[in-house]
C-alpha cells in the first residue's frame, strides 16, 4: 500500500494561475492514480485589502498594471498558459475583482465535511466560467448546496463571523513563513514548489515519491 504524502496547497480561487495550477496537477493526478498525495487546500488572498463587496475587475487590473494595455498583455500571457492547461479563459469578461474571505471561510468548511477539492473546484469555475462574484454570501451559500453542504447552514455562518479570524490568521502565518505568491506546493512539509508547473514536472515527483528507497536520487 503506498503510504499517503502530504500535499499543502496555498491558492486563491481569483488566481487564474491557481486555477491553471490545479488543472496541471489534476493531469498529472489523472496519469499517476496510484499517487500518494493528500491534498490539503490553505487560504491566501491575492487582494487582501479588498473592499468586502469587492470592485470592478476591469479598473482594478488596469490600475494594478499601470493601463488597459499592460492589462491586455497580462491577460494574454495567462490565456495561453490556461489553453495549454486545457482551459479556456477570457480573463477580460470576468467582471468581479473579489474579496476572497467568505470564499475561503467556506472550503474551510467544505474541508470539515471532506468536500474540499470539490469546493475549490466549484469556486475556480464560478468565477472564471460563471462569472458569478464569490464575495457575495448569497452566491457563496448556494454554491454550498450545489457542492453538496447544507445550504442554509452554510448562509446563517456566513452571516456570521465564524472563523474570519481563524482564515485571516491563516493566511497572515503563510506570508509570514516565506510564501509570498500562489500557487504555492508544500509536499510533505518539507520541500517546495512554487507556481503553476507543468503536468510533467509534477508526473517526475510523483515517480520519485514512490520510487523504492534505494532507487530515488540523491
Amino acid at each position: 500500500m503506498t503510504r499517503s504524502i502530504r500535499l499543502d496547497i496555498f491558492s486563491d480561487p481569483v488566481c487564474p494561475w491557481c486555477y491553471i495550477g490545479k488543472a496541471n496537477l489534476d493531469r498529472a493526478l489523472a496519469d499517476h492514480p496510484d499517487h500518494p498525495f493528500a491534498i490539503q487546500w490553505h487560504p491566501f488572498q491575492l487582494n487582501p485589502d479588498m473592499p468586502r463587496e469587492g470592485m470592478d475587475r476591469a479598473a482594478y487590473l488596469e490600475a494594478k498594471f499601470g493601463g488597459r494595455q499592460n492589462a491586455a498583455r497580462a491577460y494574454a500571457q495567462v490565456e495561453a498558459a490556461a489553453l495549454r492547461a486545457g482551459i479556456t479563459l477570457d480573463v477580460a469578461s470576468v467582471p468581479y475583482a473579489s474579496n476572497t474571505l467568505d470564499a475561503h471561510r467556506l472550503i474551510h468548511w467544505a474541508g470539515i465535511e471532506g468536500l474540499q477539492t470539490a469546493m475549490v473546484d466549484a469556486l475556480f469555475r464560478a468565477y472564471w466560467h460563471e462569472r458569478r462574484n464569490i464575495a457575495d454570501p448569497s452566491t457563496l451559500s448556494t454554491i454550498a448546496g450545489e457542492v453538496g453542504m447544507d445550504a442554509a447552514a452554510t448562509a446563517r455562518l456566513l452571516a456570521s463571523e465564524a472563523d474570519r479570524d481563524d482564515i485571516a490568521a491563516r493566511d497572515a502565518d503563510a506570508r509570514q513563513k516565506g510564501v509570498n505568491a500562489v500557487p504555492t506546493f508544500l509536499i510533505a512539509q518539507q520541500y517546495v514548489v512554487s507556481g503553476a508547473q507543468p503536468p510533467e514536472l509534477w508526473g517526475k515527483i510523483i515517480a520519485e515519491l514512490l520510487a523504492p528507497p534505494e532507487g530515488r536520487p540523491n
